[in-house]
């Protein structure tokens, strides 16, 4: 964000910073925006499966395989906005619906009631999402073509109401 400049943002875009302006007060709000345009794309992009959490969790890392600008903007969203951040309504609404959907396969009995159901979206996520940032320490322990299938038996099994 420090380094990010409205004229060179809306030169890339091939439009004027006077337009930028006008739909956005400054900086910061064109970059909640686009938080909340990425949260909306990406809910729209890879609807939960709660009774399949393992491949819900293989598409969100596909997606990140596919978008890896995605990550690294959520990536500098999270450093931008820190341990103060507060939670936007966007990613609150499609927690919700995740929650409600996980909470209702374990009624049914579809997924484990060994956690709750913030547990089981929280490991879903980050397993899906933990190769996105290409960390030297677990980068070369699996080999890429492993990942997917890796994040997808992880998460079956702890999902699993017969347990991992």
């Amino acid at each position: 964000m420090a380094g990010a400049r409205v004229d060179r943002i809306a030169k890339r875009a091939g439009i004027s910073a006077g337009l930028i302006y006008s739909f956005y007060e400054n900086k910061d709000g064109l970059f909640e925006a686009v938080f909340d345009l990425i949260v909306e794309q990406t809910v729209a992009a890879v609807p939960i499966d709660a009774d399949n959490l393992g491949e819900y969790a293989g598409r969100l890392y596909d997606a990140g395989e596919a978008h890896p600008q995605v990550m690294r903007f959520i990536t500098w969203y999270r450093l931008e906005r820190g341990e103060n951040a507060v939670t936007r309504a966007s990613t609150a609404a499609a927690m919700q619906e995740k929650l409600d959907a996980i909470a209702e396969a374990q009624q049914r009995g579809t997924l484990t009631d060994r956690y709750t159901p913030g547990q089981l979206l929280a490991l879903a996520l980050t397993l899906a999402n933990m190769w996105s940032q290409r960390n030297e320490d677990v980068g070369d322990l699996v080999p890429a073509d492993a990942h997917r299938a890796t994040v997808i038996n992880a998460v079956t099994r702890l999902a699993s109401p017969q347990g991992p």
